[in-house]
């Protein structure tokens, strides 16, 4: 599978604007409820130098104020060490740190609005946890989606009911977008969860708790090939 998905949307004056991003492999969810103590920009970076091209920052409890402080040195980061940077949730703190995208929930604000809000070269994904989602998903062709729990998660109680690798399996004929497996995914069943359609894993505690970020992130890469 093509690791790069190249986008190609007009402004309002009508100017193509086309920016290339990897939306496949390993997906690393910077949550600061999980980073053992650790600066979220130091997890970052070890985590960028193991082989991620792809994260997203994601804060459920802050307040908005507190987020864009944390953020907004991240996305810097990101920039400096020239991977993908998303924020969870916040179409307001993707455009306050120009983030390369928003990634949106089901209770969130729209897929139609979201894509008004932001530019057009914007990543925006979509998160999803049964087959109706999914269908509906398709349907609005966000640049990604994500699919789970496929496994208990470790972050989130509250989660969605697990979907095991078999209902990965059965979603993945539904579409034809990028999908990333997420929920309690460690190195072990990863390459059954590639097998089952994903197009990538997203990972919180299989790299934020670990003990050495870097080399978390080089095994869950030699298990995706």
């Amino acid at each position: 599978m093509n690791n790069l998905r190249e986008f190609s949307r007009y402004n309002d004056n009508t100017a193509v604007i086309t920016r290339t991003h990897e939306l496949s492999g390993l997906y690393v969810i910077l949550d600061p409820s999980v980073r053992q103590g650790r600066p979220l920009g130091a997890v970052l970076k070890a985590a960028a130098e193991g082989g991620a091209k792809l994260f997203q920052y994601r804060n459920k409890v802050a307040s908005i104020r507190e987020q864009y402080g944390e953020a907004l040195p991240l996305r810097r980061l990101a920039g400096e060490l020239g991977v993908t940077f998303i924020v969870n949730d916040r179409c307001d703190l993707a455009l306050a740190i120009d983030a390369d995208g928003v990634h949106l929930g089901q209770d969130d604000l729209s897929y139609e609005d979201a894509r008004r809000i932001l530019r057009p070269d914007k990543v925006i994904g979509l998160s999803t946890h049964n087959a109706e989602q999914v269908r509906q998903a398709d349907q609005l062709k966000p640049d990604y989606i994500g699919f789970g729990p496929i496994f208990k998660p470790v972050s989130k109680q509250d989660h969605d009911p697990v979907t095991g690798v078999e209902g990965l399996k059965q979603i993945r004929a539904l579409t034809s977008l990028p999908i990333f497996a997420i929920g309690g995914i460690q190195v072990e069943p990863v390459p059954d969860v590639m097998q089952a359609g994903a197009s990538g894993i997203a990972v919180i505690s299989a790299v934020l708790a670990a003990a050495d970020v870097k080399q978390a992130v080089e095994q869950l890469i030699a298990r995706l090939a």
